[in-house]
């Protein structure tokens, strides 16, 4: 009887780590804006702890392998990564797919930490076809995945499958292997060229997360760190990543940076709109339990000029009704000074106030964050405080950057309902 207890016993734990590492069925095949958002719906194990949003495309990498170095916000006990041909117009080969841990002592190193380099594997199989327009899921990676720590996702295209849909400004130095598969090399001296952008990856999850789910920083070149410290993961949405980390874990969140430099919330221009996007990079990842937007300058100042408030009105009433469909909490930020830059006019100065009157007092938001105030010279509060600006009057250096992580009330990301 009692070896018959045992054997019950350790039937029913090989049964609960198998559901436990099973995909969710969007990882079997490829297939169009994948993801799950557990919102207040319920849980999945699975949370984002890791994006960069397509942006646009670029040339293909025939016969090349592309290390992409991605740094995590939390940890997990394994992993799953998001592939893209959104902008793609031909059929995408992934030949082969690796992921492991970068050795920490060299973060500009190609090489991995020994022992950690994992296949990746889609539905089953070691390459995936992704068509075009679409998103693939990977299956479940068992790889201990440590939180703010970089990961090196490793991608093999054998042949040209047209334009690479990528993110260009990752501020972050990447690997290229040019003599064919490299995805499971350990040492990274095959990888002797290095790219500024990130190929093809959009996206990692982990399992079992000791968090309450995920955040998203949907936004434009300030989100996306333009003006920080290159490979150092100086961002904004990285600065407020680390003092999440600091919370205990029922209020701790991982972070996903969802910005675009050029980015728009009413127009498309470079990348898809706020509006447009806002499926595939913010409501539709896995365990987003609120979204932070951050949008707007590139309409006010760039060409052609949105100077009408209503019309960020509608965006934003709409941004929010879609995430509240999903039960998403959607926080407002305020649109940060730029005077002394070449974009900016009185004019246009009175639309931006306009607009960030109604981000604080219209109660469009569920919460709101203050990024103008935290960042303003009070003297001249058209500007950045000097201290905080990176030289071109519209971005910010690093202590500008964490100010703006600063200024967010991280219980406004979860609110009072927190389980």
């Amino acid at each position: 009887m009692r070896k018959v207890t045992i054997r019950h016993v350790l039937a029913a734990l090989l049964v609960v780590l198998t559901l436990a590492l099973l995909p969710i069925p969007e990882s079997a095949a490829a297939s169009g804006h994948q993801g799950t958002s557990t919102g207040r719906t319920g849980r999945t194990g699975w949370t984002g702890t890791w994006e960069a949003a397509a942006s646009g495309t670029t040339t293909a990498l025939p016969g090349q392998s592309v290390r992409n170095v991605i740094h995590t916000s939390v940890g997990g006990r394994a992993a799953r990564i998001r592939v893209s041909n959104r902008l793609g117009t031909a059929a995408l080969e992934l030949g082969a797919a690796a992921v492991a841990v970068q050795e920490p002592d060299a973060p500009k190193s190609p090489d991995a930490v020994p022992g950690t380099v994992r296949t990746v594997t889609f539905g089953g199989a070691a390459s995936v076809v992704v068509p075009a327009g679409q998103d693939a899921v990977s299956d479940p990676v068992p790889l201990r995945v440590p939180s703010d720590a970089n990961l090196l996702v490793s991608l093999y295209t054998p042949g040209d499958s047209g334009p690479a849909t990528y993110h260009r400004s990752a501020l972050q130095t990447s690997f290229l292997a040019p003599d064919g598969n490299r995805t499971a090399d350990q040492d990274g001296a095959a990888y002797t060229a290095t790219t500024g952008s990130w190929y093809y990856l959009t996206g990692v999850d982990v399992l079992g997360a000791r968090a309450a789910g995920s955040v998203v920083t949907l936004g434009d070149s300030i989100t996306d760190g333009s003006g920080s410290t290159a490979s150092a993961n100086h961002r904004w949405p990285d600065r407020l990543a680390a003092r999440l980390r600091r919370l205990p874990p029922r209020e701790r969140l991982g972070v996903l940076n969802a910005g675009i430099a050029g980015n728009r919330v009413l127009l498309d221009g470079t990348g898809p709109s706020a509006l447009s996007r806002l499926d595939a990079d913010a409501l539709s990842r896995s365990g987003v339990r609120a979204v932070i937007v951050m949008e707007g300058v590139n309409d006010i100042k760039g060409s052609p000029n949105q100077t009408d408030p209503a019309a960020f009105a509608a965006a934003y009433r709409e941004i929010v009704a879609r995430a509240h469909a999903r039960g998403i909490r959607v926080v407002g930020g305020t649109i940060t000074p730029y005077g002394g830059n070449g974009g900016w006019t009185a004019a246009r100065e009175a639309v931006r106030q306009s607009v960030n009157d109604l981000i604080r007092y219209g109660g469009v938001f569920d919460a709101v964050v203050d990024f103008d105030a935290a960042v303003r010279d009070p003297d001249a509060p058209d500007r950045i405080l000097p201290a905080f600006d990176s030289g071109d009057h519209l971005h910010f250096g690093d202590a500008g950057l964490q100010a703006m992580a600063d200024a967010v009330d991280l219980h406004s990301l979860i609110g009072k309902d927190t389980p």
